[in-house]
């Protein structure tokens, strides 16, 4: 008697198993390069906030002093006395919140924080990222669960503010 050429079931299973942790390394990577790319918009959203801001001082010779809400300077639009700075200030790409924008008062100066979710992030400097007030994680920051909390780790201050 002659069998049927085909897979047994253990052969089957096995391919099912091997597709799927393949499946599972792929995902993981592509996961980790959404959560860079965002972060790299966020870096970019503080340095072009940041000329915005050095366009102000040198129009104004000052930088603004208060803060709309929890975020940053003029909501939607960075406009004074008709002038536009920025159409539109841009927001965190995955909760839509304001990043966080402190006058220091003291030196005349600002300093701009965004939470990376990249916690292996190398930073350049550290102690532009010690904000007054002690705290190491803004209250609108958070994961794309909604609930865990992202340290904010990545800050930019004006030029006047050392590092």
């Amino acid at each position: 008697m002659r069998l049927k050429p085909g897979f047994t079931l253990i052969e089957l299973l096995v391919v099912i198993m091997i597709l799927g942790i393949l499946a599972v390394l792929i995902s993981g990577n592509f996961f980790t390069s959404l959560k860079k790319g965002r972060d790299a918009r966020r870096k970019a959203d503080l340095e072009q906030t940041q000329r915005a801001l050095e366009m102000y001082y040198e129009d104004k010779r000052a930088y603004p002093t208060q803060a709309a809400g929890n975020g940053f300077v003029f909501n939607s639009e960075f406009s004074d006395s008709g002038k536009i700075y920025m159409k539109k200030v841009p927001n965190d790409p995955v909760s839509g919140k304001d990043y966080k924008y402190v006058y220091d008062s003291t030196n005349d100066g600002y300093k701009l924080y965004a939470c990376l979710e990249n916690t292996q992030q190398v930073l350049p400097y550290s102690s532009v990222l010690t904000p007054e007030g002690g705290f190491t994680c803004l209250t609108n920051c958070f994961a794309q669960d909604g609930a865990t909390p992202i340290s904010c780790i990545w800050g930019i201050s004006s030029p006047n503010i050392s590092p």
